[in-house]
């Protein structure tokens, strides 16, 4: 998803950022699979998150200097779609969410 019109110091907040991904791991039932990593890149930078999951990983790379955020939520199975431009405009403060849905899976 590609979050636009996000408050910048919210794009630099990682507690914020951890919260949207424990959210989303709880929504969707995931399964983490070791520690989440965060880079948090010198001002005026974002940061750069990701938590593997057993079903894949949640990644997010965020440009306070623009507003915007890209989140990527990578599940191999399944699951019920959350309203993910209320949860990005609750956590970054998004006035827009462009969510592009792949289905992906293996051809027998």
């Amino acid at each position: 998803m590609d979050a636009s019109g996000c408050v910048p110091e919210r794009l630099k907040d990682r507690a914020a950022l951890a919260g949207l991904f424990e959210e989303l791991i709880v929504l969707l039932e995931l399964k983490v699979v070791g520690q989440p990593q965060w880079h948090v890149f010198p001002e005026p930078g974002g940061i750069t998150g990701l938590t593997l999951l057993a079903e894949s990983h949640l990644a997010i790379h965020t440009f306070p200097e623009h507003g915007f955020a890209a989140l990527n939520v990578y599940c191999c199975r399944t699951r019920p779609r959350p309203d993910f431009e209320a949860l990005v405009a609750r956590y970054l403060g998004a006035r827009e969410c462009v969510v592009r849905e792949l289905a992906r899976g293996v051809k027998a």
